[in-house]
């Protein structure tokens, strides 16, 4: 990375995921040689960039979102998918019984 950080990092403050997240996403590294240099998971880094570009969005919005307000919202689209998901559990289950009587008359 071009920025001096220490290797043997123990905890990731919010100010060096920034910093992290803004050379990913200038392109200065990539998520798999910062994955490999300081020892984190791909998944893990992809998550820091994916939440700092939620949080630019909304800080670019005319009328931010308050955290608690963003939050809300996506506990609110996290509870839809979920109901959205045991629906369709449901429906695979009664399917499935159906087929299973019918093989067995």
């Amino acid at each position: 990375m071009s920025m001096t950080m220490d290797d043997s990092i123990k905890r990731w403050t919010a100010k060096r995921k920034t910093a992290l997240v803004i050379e990913v996403i200038q392109g200065k590294t990539t998520v798999s040689e910062a994955s490999r240099s300081f020892d984190l998971t791909p998944s893990e880094i992809e998550g820091w960039v994916e939440d700092a570009k939620r949080g630019m969005e909304n800080s670019l919005r005319a009328n931010p979102l308050d955290i608690r307000e963003q939050y809300e919202k996506q506990l609110r689209d996290l509870q839809e998918a979920y109901g959205e998901a045991m629906l369709e559990l449901r429906a695979r289950k009664k399917l499935q019984a159906l087929l299973d009587a019918q093989d067995g008359n």
